[in-house]
Parts: C-alpha cells; structure tokens; sequence
C-alpha cells in the first residue's frame, strides 16, 4: 500500500473513533460567544437555599441525596401472589444475565418435580459454548464482509465488539437445543467465568487478529473454502483459551441428587442433551418474544440483523405489541405460575440498596430545579434508554384485578436489592420494560398469527440491538 494512502485510511481511523474532530459546521456560527458565557453567568445567582444544594451536591452522592424518602416509607414487599423458587443466583462481574435469567425459568420446574431444596444449572457450561459460537459468528461475518471498506458500518460494529459476554433469550433457545444442559456441580464456575474481562479482552484480541489474517487471504485472492479451512484453525486456538479460562465441558456425566425427604436418588450417567430431555422437560421454542417499542408501528413482525450467536441459525425475531397487551400477557402467566424472562433498562429510577424500582424514586428534578422528563418513545430514538439486562418476573401484586407491583428475581446475588429480590412498581414497568417471553398458550390468536408474516429486518444501529452487547 502506498504511504498515502495508509496515511489516509488512519486519519479517516482516527476521525471515525473521534481523536479528530472535522467541523461540519465551519462558518462561524453556532459557537458559544463572550456574550453567551455573560449571559450563562448572570443567568445564575445562587441564594442561600440554592447555595446550601450547592454545598450537599459537590460534598455526596447525589442518589442519596434525591432518594424520595414519602415514596421510600410507603413502600412495602407485599405480593398476593409469588411463584415459589428456591435461591438467588449471582453472576458476578460477567454480562451474562441473559443466561442467568433463562436458566432460572428453568430452575422452579426441576426444585419442584425432584422435590429439591434447591437446584442450579451450570451457567459456565452454556457459557463456553455461547462465547465458541460466537468466536465462529464474528469470524464467519468478517468473511462475509471481507470486500468491503474499513470503515463499513457493518464490519465496523463486527470489530467492536467480536466477543461480547451479552445476548438474549433465544441464544438461550438454540444453545440448549444443540448442547443440552447440566448440573452446576458438573461444571461449577472459574475465576474468569464470574469475572470476564481480561478473558474477553484477550480473546477479543485474538479474534481481531484472526480478522487480519483473513482479509488478507481475501485479498491476496484466496478463496472463500480456503478461508472457512483457515477459520476452523483459528477456532482450536479459541476452543483451547476457551478450556483454559472457563474448564472442559462434559460430554457425557454422572450424577445423583438429594430430595427434601432426604432420600438420594441412584446414581445415573447422562450427556447434557438426555439430562435436558429427561430432567427438564421443556420445549422452548413454545415461547414467543414480545416486545414494547414504541418508535415501531405495533401488531407487527420484526426481526434484527447480527444479533445470532450461532451463526446457523436465524437473528433475533420479536412481535412488537402495545404496553398493556404485554404487561396483561405476563400477568396472566405470573398468575399462572409461569415465571416470565424479561428485559429492561436497569439503572434508570431504581435503588440497588433497597431493591425499588420505581418512576421518582430519586427526585432530581427538586434538586436540581431542571426538568428531566423524556417519553419512553423519545428514551429510545436519543438513546437515553435501551434493554440492558434481563431478569425474571416470579410474583405480582394486584389490586382489583391490576398489578400494582411485580416480584423480580435477579442475578446480582444477595448483597444488592431486597436479599437478591426485586420490587417493580407497575409504572416501572410502563416505562423501561421492553421484552417479555411468553408461552404461546397465553397468547391470543391474532398475536400467534403475527409469527406467520414475513418480519420487517431491522439494522444492527438500531436501539434494540443493544440488548446482546
């Protein structure tokens, strides 16, 4: 390559990430001005009230200081109705909550059947096979993407992120579908499946590597068998850090429980696909995902591109709905006993302390005399909000047939919310639940058909791609 024109694809690098800034706007107009910074400054003059808020905001954390103690004294963890579970799980420093969360639907079904005290399943197993899938998804795209520019958009969000902990709940789907499950005794976690960063960034690394490798193949015109041949050398190097970091997944294990009565059951040997199919007993794929986008027209069928993690199956596929067609759909299964998988924009209004969510929980707008308020349509298309962890819903509280609140199971273990459990007020949900999973026996007809049209596809730019990063 020329001199000039590497020199010409780094600054356009360094342009695209932001060390450089090209003005768009050259002109001379636009800028703050002497006689804006004057105005900005007499605009202001603190009295003593305002002094005094001054004073406790730059010497605290300001959560405490706008935690709306009227709607903390009047709260309560009452539910007329709870789903009964047994633990709380704990994912610790990883994104996998989308795991945690699908597992725990599981989990109730199995305490209950074996009449256990309690029972979880290896997340580190469904784990290492999510993060191989992916290795060979973001290989498989940048051969997919091997003749285009650098700077394509596509290939640019490939490159970000090549190996990310997050994901959704039909990864969960097709990750047990291909690899069964098992005990978490069978494979317990590591250090580097509860805390994945340096793992991540590593093998991030690697795969970024790997992606060179390959365009250049591409590009001295080789072909695409001959990379495909060089991308399955490529994954023996990630299988094998794989199995350094996170243990070996079984293929075939013994195993033997312990019921309530304290009578152990004999000892029998399973491969994780039998365990699912003889213990769990669940056909996933009889759940359909919902979801509350209002920036989208409702009663329709939309599906997002990128956002697989086994690269032979299909992208992510949701029927987006009204706000109260979701929340009647998730209480008639609450009610039911079925717990629901759900995401959200956690973080926004809600105390880890106390386990609330709730719209006003921290009263900012007192404090700080500025209006804050966004619509949920608005949260969306600014990207003030967008689903960034999945949970589970295992209790309502209703009142006159309507919910009030709802119960939360989360993966945060104990030491966060009200020991591990969570308190959503129903206005909570209005505003930052996007996506429910319901079975299809809770759905009415006329949404089930919805699934039968031919879905709308969606960029991966678009805000609700953000769940699986």
């Amino acid at each position: 390559m020329k001199p000039s024109l590497k020199l010409g694809l780094l600054i356009s690098v360094f342009i695209a990430f932001g060390f450089f800034q090209m003005d768009s706007y050259a002109g001379g107009k636009g800028g703050i001005s002497t006689d804006d910074l004057e105005r900005f400054q007499e605009s202001f003059k603190p009295d003593p009230a305002t002094r005094a808020v001054m004073n406790a905001v730059t010497n605290n954390d300001v959560k405490k200081l706008a935690l709306n103690r009227e709607m903390l004294t009047a709260h309560n963890n009452l539910f007329n109705h709870r789903i009964k579970t047994k633990g709380i799980t704990n994912q610790k420093s990883s994104g996998r909550c989308w795991l945690f969360a699908g597992l725990n639907i599981m989990r109730p079904k199995v305490i209950k059947e074996l009449k256990l005290n309690d029972f979880e399943f290896s997340q580190n197993y469904l784990f290492f096979w999510d993060k191989m899938e992916k290795a060979n998804t973001f290989l498989e795209g940048i051969i997919e993407t091997r003749d285009r520019d650098p700077m394509d958009r596509e290939l640019q969000i490939l490159l970000k992120s090549p190996f990310p902990d997050g994901g959704y709940w039909f990864y969960v789907v097709d990750l047990i579908d291909k690899y069964g499950v098992v005990p978490k005794s069978i494979m317990p976690e590591t250090e580097n499946s509860e805390s994945t960063r340096m793992m991540d960034r590593l093998i991030s690394r690697k795969l970024r590597q790997d992606a060179s490798v390959l365009r250049q193949m591409s590009d001295q015109g080789q072909s695409v068998n001959k990379l495909r041949a060089k991308k399955k050398e490529m994954l023996e190097e990630i299988y094998r850090l794989l199995v350094i970091n996170l243990g070996t997944p079984p293929t075939e294990f013994e195993w033997r429980y312990e019921d309530r009565d304290t009578v152990v059951s004999e000892l029998r040997t399973y491969t994780p696909q039998s365990f699912f199919k003889e213990i769990v007993n669940m056909n996933l794929k009889d759940y359909v995902s919902l979801f509350n986008c209002p920036t989208r027209a409702t009663g329709k069928l939309y599906q997002i591109r990128m956002t697989r993690n086994v690269y032979d199956r299909e992208d992510m596929t949701f029927i987006n709905i009204k706000n109260e067609r979701l929340k009647e759909y998730t209480l008639h299964s609450v009610l039911s006993d079925d717990p629901v998988w759900f995401g959200c924009d956690v973080g926004k209004e809600d105390s880890y302390e106390h386990g609330i969510m709730s719209p006003g929980i921290y009263d900012y707008e007192s404090l700080y005399g500025v209006d804050f308020h966004l619509t949920k349509e608005e949260r969306i298309l600014y990207w003030d909000s967008v689903p960034t962890h999945a949970m589970v819903f295992i209790g309502v509280d209703t009142l006159q047939g309507r919910p009030v609140k709802w119960l939360v199971e989360n993966s945060w273990g104990t030491k966060r919310g009200d020991d591990g459990l969570w308190t959503m007020y129903d206005q909570w949900f209005d505003e930052y639940v996007y996506n429910v999973i319901i079975h299809h026996k809770y759905l009415p007809k006329e949404v089930l058909a919805i699934l039968k049209t031919r879905p709308e596809v969606l960029p991966p730019w678009d805000p609700m791609y953000s769940i699986i990063r």
